[in-house]
């Protein structure tokens, strides 16, 4: 028994350096900043005058490997580097000589393969963990200040410890959902402002995805709850893939209840831009306070709200006229649609059937 105590401790892990890594970009593309931070250890960032949100994600992660030694656990709010790890993306990757699963040039291949070379070198001792970003993480919220410092300050620093001189994150750069290049290509787009003021004159200049789909009652409830929350990961995943093939890709949402904030909170989740359809004024001021403040929130970061109609509707049915006509404009604009239906629910078994007449081939059905 003595022996096999000896031999226990012996072999006891060591435990792993965490480090928190995070990117940004002011634009998509745009000048970018990577950044990473061990919680009361080294830190580091550094700047790129032309890239994307995605490759300073990936650059921090890089950046941090090269430097650290041993065992490291690696926290990134990004799913895109994350999930790349946990699902084993890159297994197909290689086997397919670098093609995605719709074969595809894998995008950033000229940052994937130097991380896939350090990875495989180093498998057993690296993990990977997802975190929530802006979720009140200290440390994440410091890998994202010094991914935006690097930006401010053009270039890159590094240190020990916690820099004492960083601004905050949120107030110096855009939501990572802005896309630059899409809002330039639509000047007469309208963001949201004090003044309330909404544009109908938006048309996306690459491929587009609608989302939408069945509303709380058939998601669990309007609070929080694990049917939703699956449903927002199932949404995460599927965007973040789609978005492999097609960088450019914007998501689509009426940002009703249910399935279409699902979709904007997985946009965002996955750091895709969003753009908010709604069919006439104010159709959330008859939700909870609590679902208003949240469509306010995500209003917010949208790269762009298009606005139908000028008027509310004077009754139930012209609502329900002015919900179609907006279905209808959804069907022109979108390439391809994601559905989130139990296969029951009637009135979603009818957009279904329409969203397959005008795109047979890409609409993909999520259960809930």
């Amino acid at each position: 028994m003595a022996t096999e105590t000896k031999a226990a401790t012996r072999v006891k892990a060591v435990s792993p350096t965490v480090v928190y890594t995070d990117g940004a970009c002011s634009g998509n593309p745009g000048p970018g900043g990577w950044g990473w931070i061990v919680p009361d250890g080294p830190w580091a960032n550094g700047f790129d005058a032309a890239t994307t949100n995605q490759r300073m994600e990936l650059m921090a992660v890089l950046e941090a490997l090269r430097t650290l030694e041993g065992p490291v656990e690696v926290v990134s709010d990004s799913t895109y580097v994350v999930n790349c790890f946990l699902q084993r993306w890159w297994v197909g990757w290689l086997k397919r000589g670098w093609k995605n699963a719709n074969k595809q040039p894998v995008a950033n291949r000229d940052l994937w393969e130097p991380l896939l070379d350090l990875y495989q070198a180093r498998a057993e001792e690296l993990t990977f963990r997802w975190i929530k970003g802006h979720s009140g993480d200290p440390n994440n919220d410091l890998a994202d200040q010094l991914a935006v410092d690097a930006v401010l300050r053009q270039g890159g620093r590094h240190g020990v410890g916690t820099p004492d001189d960083l601004g905050d994150g949120d107030t110096v750069r855009p939501t990572k959902n802005r896309d630059a290049a899409t809002l330039a290509a639509n000047p007469a787009v309208v963001l949201p402002g004090p003044d309330g003021r909404y544009s109908s004159a938006w048309a996306p200049t690459g491929p587009a995805v609608l989302v939408t789909g069945v509303q709380p009652p058939l998601l669990g409830g309007y609070d929080p709850n694990p049917i939703a929350d699956a449903v927002r990961a199932q949404l995460v995943t599927i965007l973040s893939a789609k978005a492999e093939v097609a960088p450019d890709l914007v998501v689509l949402t009426g940002l009703r209840l249910g399935a279409e904030t699902l979709a904007a909170e997985a946009a965002a989740e996955a750091e895709l831009p969003f753009v908010a359809v709604l069919p006439y004024p104010d159709a959330q001021l008859a939700w909870p306070a609590v679902a208003q403040r949240r469509f306010a929130e995500l209003i917010n970061e949208a790269v762009a709200v298009v606005q139908l109609e000028r008027k509310l509707p004077s009754d139930a049915r012209a609502a329900g006229q002015a919900l179609d006509r907006r279905n209808g404009w959804l069907r022109r604009v979108a390439t391809e649609a994601v559905v989130v239906w139990d296969h029951h629910e009637p009135r979603i078994g009818k957009v279904v059937q329409s969203l397959e007449t005008a795109m047979p081939d890409d609409v993909w059905i999520v259960s809930p």
